[in-house]
């Protein structure tokens, strides 16, 4: 069954910081909130949709259980409601991880919580700092096990290229996202909004966001680190909207509609690099065939075949062939490389 979720935008609401990153009423092109709209907003989804899907109602783009809690709870009671009629099979939330509390995982247990969203962005307090989220590494560590021991799942979001940030916290985090129970993972690149901080620190050249290459490179290792881990990465980039790319919202950073393709793709670019470069230590090849699945071949060839070029320039290569296989036995890389030299 196809699966979507029925986001529910909540700009800012319950969020007394201001991250220097964050302007959620631009990224969200939601400018104000009404509570009397929210119905409208679930049953319009739910009028495009069959039963072959599985729909979440979603509060996304502000704290959610920072909220006034009356609010919070006629929200969640609405949503609740939609999962009893059968309509919807959950609901999930982002928030902050100083916004779980015992009291706030009291109230949740009487819900379907599917999943709680938790904003973690770094583990390195001084980024932290820096960023001006107002918690620390220790925050988001209480909040994890507050939710892992009271059976509700959590989705690790972190992101790439902040602010005194280097690929070393990066990978860091990742492994503390793991380590702490997390279900599945989001990675975002950092991307420079108007009316942030963060537009005034890159106008100053105070700071340069990655370059869509660079992004790309250490999404994917953030990524192999999640994979590793058994960690589902559900999501590479912010969802892609006219806002992430009008020039009244958007100033700088690797935004690119396909960015979670192309990690993907570089992600097993890196690891063909490791085999191929096993394979020629042993002997003489000019010629290479990967068997992979099926579901893979595309991010194995690469975006216009980026893969595939690269690698017979890098390692001097005739032909590279790709054939689809059900039976790869390395199950960690879905995919296998063997060589030969045309010339034997």
């Amino acid at each position: 069954m196809r699966h979507i979720n029925i986001p529910v935008f909540i700009p800012h609401l319950g969020c007394p910081n201001q991250c220097i990153f964050c302007n959620q009423r631009y990224i969200s092109g939601t400018m104000e909130f009404s509570e009397l709209d929210v119905k409208n907003t679930i049953e319009r989804v739910l009028d495009t949709v069959d039963d072959n899907c599985k729909c979440e109602i979603a509060f996304f783009g502000g704290s959610f259980t920072g909220i006034d809690k009356g609010l919070m709870i006629r929200l969640l009671d609405l949503a609740q409601g939609y999962v009893n009629s059968g309509k919807a099979v959950g609901i999930r939330m982002s928030t902050r991880p100083d916004y779980i509390s015992e009291e706030i995982i009291s109230i949740l247990k009487n819900y379907t919580v599917t999943f709680v969203e938790l904003g973690i962005q770094s583990m390195n307090d001084f980024v932290l700092n820096y960023l001006k989220r107002g918690h620390t590494s220790d925050d988001t560590r209480n909040a994890a096990l507050l939710l892992k021991n009271n059976n509700i799942p959590f989705v690790g979001q972190m992101m790439i290229g902040l602010p005194s940030a280097t690929l070393e916290d990066e990978l860091y985090c990742a492994e503390q996202i793991c380590k702490l129970g997390a279900c599945a993972a989001r990675i975002y690149p950092t991307l420079v909004f108007k009316m942030t901080e963060l537009e005034g620190l890159t106008v100053n050249g105070e700071y340069s966001p990655l370059s869509l290459d660079e992004a790309v490179e250490r999404s994917a290792k953030v990524l192999d680190a999640f994979n590793r881990n058994h960690v589902e990465c559900i999501r590479i980039g912010l969802c892609d909207s006219d806002n992430l790319h009008s020039s009244d919202t958007f100033v700088a950073g690797p935004n690119a509609p396909s960015i979670g393709e192309m990690v993907k793709s570089r992600l097993y670019y890196n690891k063909l690099v490791n085999a191929i470069e096993d394979l020629k230590t042993k002997s003489q090849i000019d010629t290479v065939t990967i068997y992979c699945e099926k579901n893979i071949v595309s991010q194995i060839i690469g975006h216009k075949r980026s893969n595939i070029d690269k690698l017979k320039k890098k390692f001097g290569l005739k032909r590279i062939f790709i054939k689809e296989s059900s039976s790869i036995k390395d199950t960690k890389n879905k995919f296998e490389v063997k060589g030969e030299n045309s010339c034997v």
